[in-house]
């Protein structure tokens, strides 16, 4: 038992991806198992954790405002700075005044140690590893989500790809993943918590591989667990779309057809100086495969506008191929350059004043490709999973997503909305 968590109030704020929202919640699950009260981050608090991200300078500038504004609300508080960040650029913020400990990825896993040492000798032990070196799986388990009705459970860290533009490899290292049986394990005790729905993540999911078991084999595990109804995959690389992958998990109704196939542009031209791994019309094949074997899939995917060297040309092309895929939705997301990459010395580095224009092109483009998509299941019976209750101009409603990720929005029957949060309940969209 550490004796000085016990009763102390800690806040966390997180930042980026469901991996670090998972981290997240582990911590919070660890610490209140030793005694802490885990409250708001708008509540003081005695300690507070911002959970750190790095994939652009925007989420830099984010994560610094958040411990900046940490500290601002809570003058005597512990400040802990964790997480892509910190790893990163672990020398400034070492030394920023306004942080009182930095944890580096792979030692959150920790953190009740840290802070108790904290307390109790003012000590700060060096919570950094090689993370580009090490083989070790940080093993975390959650046992209260922060979602209700839905559990991001993280099986897998780390890449390999080194897109060019990327600093993810530098900031969580090599692939490696986490043990099947202790994943299911896992699942099966929010199962008996009342959870429905999982989200299998990771920095990779695709290379999820335990001991020559890969995600399929991850996948048809948790289709056993009793008590999950569904569930979801984080985002993945199109190599891992075959027709033996999809036969097989087609088969399983509890795999949402809803699929986020990692893109980042449709010129190949492009795709080659990102170092990415396929060609546009090889991403075209599988999404064609995908619609194969399920009706109407959700597939999702990711763009980047801007990138180092890309014409107006080039970008015209993936504008063609983007509308040609007649995609469910696209995150679109302006070119970042980050010190320590390829992508940062490249030649022909593309005005904001373009990326901005380039991306609001998209922007519009989503819109209008996610309202089509939408529109296919007008008048249809849907089933939806409920989130939450909300109040609108006095009005009760409850919300939730549908097996393919579309929002639905609906008055209840009765008075008491919440006794249909985490049921799923069926209507015409």
């Amino acid at each position: 038992m550490f004796v000085n968590i016990n009763n102390i109030k800690v806040s966390i704020y997180t930042l980026g991806c469901k991996v670090n929202q998972y981290e997240s919640d582990s911590m919070a699950d660890m610490l209140a198992s030793e005694g802490a009260v885990i409250v708001p981050f708008s509540e003081p608090a005695d300690v507070c954790i911002i959970n750190t991200c790095s994939v652009t300078n925007i989420a830099d500038r984010k994560s610094r405002q958040m411990i900046h504004r940490a500290k601002k609300k809570n003058k005597d508080a512990v400040i802990i700075a964790a997480g892509c960040y910190v790893q990163a650029d672990k020398d400034s913020l070492i030394n920023d005044e306004l942080i009182d400990i930095v944890v580096g990825n792979n030692r959150k896993k920790d953190i009740v140690r840290i802070i108790d040492e904290y307390i109790s000798e003012h000590k700060v032990s060096d919570n950094f590893i090689d993370i580009n070196k090490t083989c070790e799986y940080e093993s975390m388990t959650l046992v209260k989500p922060n979602e209700h009705t839905r559990a991001y459970v993280k099986v897998q860290d780390g890449c390999n790809n080194f897109c060019s533009y990327c600093i993810i490899p530098y900031t969580r290292g090599r692939i490696r993943s986490r043990n099947l049986e202790e994943v299911i394990e896992e699942i099966k005790r929010l199962a008996a918590s009342g959870i429905k729905e999982v989200v299998l993540t990771g920095i990779n999911l695709s290379s999820y591989d335990d001991c020559g078991k890969g995600l399929l084999d991850l996948l048809l595990a948790v289709n056993d667990v009793e008590g999950i109804e569904r569930i979801r995959m984080g985002s993945l690389e199109p190599r891992v779309i075959t027709e033996d992958f999809l036969s097989v998990i087609s088969k399983e109704n509890k795999i949402c057809p809803h699929f986020h196939l990692s893109l980042q542009s449709a010129c190949n031209d492009t795709l080659r100086r990102m170092n990415r791994k396929y060609t546009i019309e090889e991403y075209k094949e599988k999404c064609e495969l995908i619609r194969k074997y399920y009706d109407k899939p959700a597939i999702t995917t990711d763009v980047i506008v801007g990138f180092p060297g890309e014409t107006e040309e080039e970008f015209d092309i993936t504008v063609k191929n983007l509308c040609e895929l007649k995609l469910y939705e696209m995150h679109v997301f302006k070119y970042s350059r980050r010190i320590g990459t390829v992508a940062d010395s490249m030649p022909n580095q593309v005005s904001d004043e373009e990326k901005e224009r380039r991306s609001n092109i998209l922007l519009a483009l989503t819109k209008k490709q996610k309202e089509e998509y939408e529109a296919l299941f007008k008048g249809t019976r849907q089933l939806f999973l409920v989130e939450e209750c909300v109040l609108e101009n006095g009005t009760q409603y409850i919300k939730g997503h549908t097996e393919r990720y579309i929002l639905i929005k609906i008055k209840p029957d009765g008075t008491d909305c919440t006794k249909y949060v985490n049921e799923f309940v069926e209507t015409v969209y």
